[in-house]
This record gives C-alpha cells, structure tokens and sequence, in this order.
C-alpha cells in the first residue's frame, strides 16, 4: 500500500499561496508560480534588511554633516577629534542631538575643537 500526499501536500500549497497573497496575476493562484514569487520576494526581503542598515547609517552621516557646516567643520575631521577626545557618541545618536537639539550638538562641536 502506498502512502499518499493528499493532506500534506494541500497543506504546504495553501501556505505558500498564502505567502503570495497579494501578488499579481498567476503569482497568488498557481502553486508552482506563486511558489518562486515567495522565493524571490523572500531573497528580496532578506538583502532588503541588510541594505536598511547601510542606509539608515548613510543617513546619519548625511544629517551629522549637514549639521557642521555651519561650524566650518568636516565631518571626518568632527570624528576623528570625537574619537581623540574619546567622546563615545554614535552616529544615530549625533544626528538625533543635531536634529532635535541644536545648543546641545554646538557645546559637543565646542567641546572637540
């Protein structure tokens, strides 16, 4: 007697295909479709977390120099005398101060020069 993958089976198709809800066309009704749409969304989704961080750190950067042109600073010079004076504030945080709070970033620029 041989074993069949009736149940099994309907249930690892109904998964997927509720994975490829959403999709276009074919991509949410045929499995076999709908099966490499959830691959690739996932491949996608996974460097997609990996590129986030890279830009949220760009961003960072972005916003902590804008911050220092008025002080007639660069921002490579700003991090290296940060880490001279061994000042340990990280990027997300700097920005944050330079956004929200302004006289406290200037006492922080002060302060390294």
């Amino acid at each position: 007697m041989r074993v069949k993958t009736g149940v099994v089976r309907r249930k690892r198709h109904k998964k997927i295909l509720k994975l490829a809800k959403g999709h276009w066309m074919t991509r949410h009704k045929n499995f076999k479709v709908a099966n490499q749409a959830v691959m690739h969304a996932g491949q996608y989704a996974f460097h997609g977390r990996r590129l986030r961080k890279r830009d949220i750190r760009r961003l960072w950067i972005v916003r902590i120099n804008a911050s220092l042109t008025p002080f007639k600073i660069k921002y490579s010079r700003f991090i290296k005398l940060l880490k001279d004076k061994k000042v340990d504030l990280n990027r997300k945080i700097l920005s944050e101060i330079a956004i929200n709070d302004p006289d406290t970033f200037k006492q922080i620029v002060n302060f390294v020069k």
